[in-house]
């Protein structure tokens, strides 16, 4: 058995354009430069000025990183260097402070399901889409950092000494399991009101109809769960959610509960590979005909000379003490080279491309006002919005509540 045809949003739609929004980019000496504005990296203006600037682009969406602890450059372990940015605001609060600033891009805030209440994570995003009109997103994200559950006293999670070790992949795959499972459980409750629940009729004093809010009754292993929800359904009835993978078992993660998918090939076979790996999931998991976006993440060094591009790469691999590398392939080039390595990537199956800025104030603009209208000149992108919801721009139809589909029958 094949996945359907259309279950591949990259067949027949547009290309698609996520910028990731980490601190002051995603070099760990960004924060250096001139550009950045360090000192008003924990301030609302100088998010909201980011996603409109990404805005500007006709960008699908942002992301939003965060984290349960402090940045480090160690795997899994805290450091103490301070030479590098520390310290977050909270995503899901950066995006429904933007929201109102902004019309039409979408907000993907990072939650980490690990320690996390889904109930909570539920609200929230459902909150940030009413903020929105229909624009949030969600992206989870797992943590096997010790020094993170410590800081919630509920379990440990024992430190990683060998990633190929059996219990290490044990722990993984429970980790990234019980992740599936946080977001089967946000999904219900999304649904746990009809969408005509609330009645609002002032002649009968009838606000909602208790009828068509719903008990979700969720058993797992890390969950338990009872709802209705608070907060009625959202707008786009189920906000897109989206999760980073770099082998199978967040791959199947992805083709389980993932709306889009961030993978990191390093080339177009290594692309198709993924691609291919991804959409078999699809088939397990019982989703082969549900559409499922599947986006390249590429670091970016953006200037309108390669040259420039590079010397700065090596300029702020200088500032920092060692080169920079990164799970994601690194560009450094122009924007038209790097228009044609995505119309590259594109061709293996792809539907889009999460890019993740060297340095936010220097290359967010490079992508907004040089790859973006190299692409339009191309034919390869939208030049202007055409949906007012983030599934709309992502070609997603939205979902019927399961709740209503269940009683209806």
């Amino acid at each position: 058995m094949s996945a359907d045809p259309s279950a591949d949003p990259s067949a027949d739609s547009p290309l698609h354009l996520a910028v990731a929004l980490d601190g002051t980019g995603w070099h760990p000496a960004s924060w250096r430069e001139p550009v950045s504005r360090p000192g008003e990296l924990f301030t609302a203006d100088y998010w909201a000025d980011l996603v409109a600037e990404a805005e500007h682009g006709l960008l699908d969406f942002v992301t939003i990183e965060d984290g349960l602890g402090p940045q480090t450059s160690r795997f899994l372990d805290p450091d103490d260097r301070t030479d590098q940015v520390r310290g977050r605001l909270d995503a899901v609060l950066i995006a429904s402070r933007v929201a109102p600033l902004t019309r039409h891009i979408g907000l993907v805030p990072t939650v980490v399901a690990t320690h996390t209440e889904p109930f909570h994570i539920s609200k929230a995003i459902a909150t940030l889409d009413y903020v929105s009109t229909g624009r949030a997103g969600l992206r989870v994200q797992i943590t096997a950092r010790p020094d993170e559950a410590a800081h919630f006293g509920r379990r440990t999670i024992p430190r990683i000494e060998a990633y190929e070790a059996p219990e290490t992949q044990e722990l993984v795959a429970d980790l990234f399991d019980e992740a599936a499972d946080h977001v089967e459980v946000v999904r219900r409750l999304w649904d746990s009101w009809e969408d005509d629940a609330e009645i609002r009729d002032e002649a009968t004093g009838r606000f909602v109809d208790r009828d068509k809010l719903h008990y979700i009754d969720f058993e797992g292993r890390r969950f338990s769960v009872k709802g209705p929800s608070i907060t009625p359904r959202p707008p786009q009835g189920q906000p897109p959610v989206t999760a980073l993978g770099h082998a199978t078992v967040p791959y199947r993660l992805i083709a389980r509960q993932a709306d889009v998918g961030y993978v990191t090939p390093h080339d177009t076979d290594h692309a198709r590979t993924i691609v291919a790996e991804i959409r078999a999931e699809q088939v397990a998991a019982g989703r082969a005909d549900e559409p499922l976006h599947v986006f390249a993440d590429l670091v970016v060094f953006l200037d309108d000379a390669a040259a420039a591009a590079h010397a700065r790469r090596e300029r702020l691999d200088a500032l920092a003490g060692e080169p920079y590398t990164s799970d994601a392939r690194v560009f450094a080039g122009t924007p038209a080279q790097l228009a044609d390595l995505l119309q590259e990537f594109r061709a293996a199956g792809l539907s889009g491309f999460r890019l993740r800025p060297a340095v936010v104030g220097h290359d967010l603009p490079l992508i907004s006002r040089g790859l973006v209208p190299e692409l339009q000149r191309r034919g390869a992108f939208r030049r202007a919005y055409e949906a007012d919801t983030l599934r709309g721009l992502l070609g997603l139809a939205r979902p019927a509540n399961r709740y209503a589909a269940a009683t209806a029958v």
